[in-house]
């Protein structure tokens, strides 16, 4: 078995999973996707735990692989923990990011303003996606990182209806999205965590209210004490 096409099955998966090419909650059926990928079953399973292990996949013994689903107890505890460990994680970014990882989101930035001006959500999910990664590896802690990366599969599951503007103002929503990444590059720079802390928050506060739009019509509040702790956060290094 070439590594490759076992890694393009991989890579596919999850695009397809962050894209909602495939959907929340949907069963996987590992006989058609073995013949769409031209994989045995033994790597194609592989790959499925590989998935499951970083969240993408729920594996149940005696039954079917499902997408990890959003359901209200998920969305629940993705608003509870998402400001808390993107503020951490912001901190530790400024404090500890290199030379090269600097470069590297700069790199992911200018994609991911190319693709605003193109209106092209899928890549700027994707790109988004990237940037917020990005951040998790600069910041180097090895307890964070997987708390981030899970938070940022169903957070890229809901930017695709984040970045899918409808209006003017809307379109002005994504514009302050992207400025925010410009500056927070800027306070990585300058080694301020204080200001990437903030920043992350008002980030945050941007994205909420139409993430919790694709959860339910009705807005879905974060939890209060969560957000106050985060507002601690950002405080203490003020």
């Amino acid at each position: 078995m070439k590594p490759n096409k076992k890694n393009y099955c991989y890579e596919t998966l999850k695009h397809r999973i962050l894209t909602l090419d495939i959907e929340p909650g949907s069963v996987l059926d590992e006989t058609l996707i073995a013949e769409e990928y031209k994989l045995s079953r033994t790597p194609l399973r592989e790959i499925f735990q590989r998935l499951a292990g970083e969240g993408y996949l729920s594996l149940e013994d005696n039954r079917s692989t499902k997408v990890s689903s959003m359901d209200i107890n998920s969305m629940r505890d993705f608003f509870q923990t998402a400001p808390l460990v993107y503020a951490t994680v912001a901190r530790l970014a400024a404090e500890n990011a290199s030379a090269s990882q600097l470069s590297q989101i700069k790199k992911i930035q200018h994609s991911f303003s190319q693709a605003c001006k193109q209106g092209d959500v899928e890549n700027m999910s994707m790109h988004n996606h990237a940037f917020h990664e990005q951040l998790g590896v600069m910041a180097g802690n090895n307890y964070l990182t997987p708390s981030l990366e899970r938070l940022l599969i169903d957070h890229t599951r809901m930017s695709q209806m984040f970045f899918k503007a409808k209006n003017e103002k809307e379109e002005m929503v994504i514009g302050k999205a992207k400025h925010h990444h410009d500056l927070m590059i800027e306070a990585i720079e300058k080694r301020s965590p204080a200001d990437i802390v903030e920043l992350t928050l008002e980030h945050w506060e941007l994205s909420q209210n139409r993430m919790e739009q694709f959860v339910r019509p009705d807005p879905f509040p974060i939890d209060n004490e969560s957000y106050n702790t985060a507002n601690l956060i950002k405080k203490s290094k003020t």
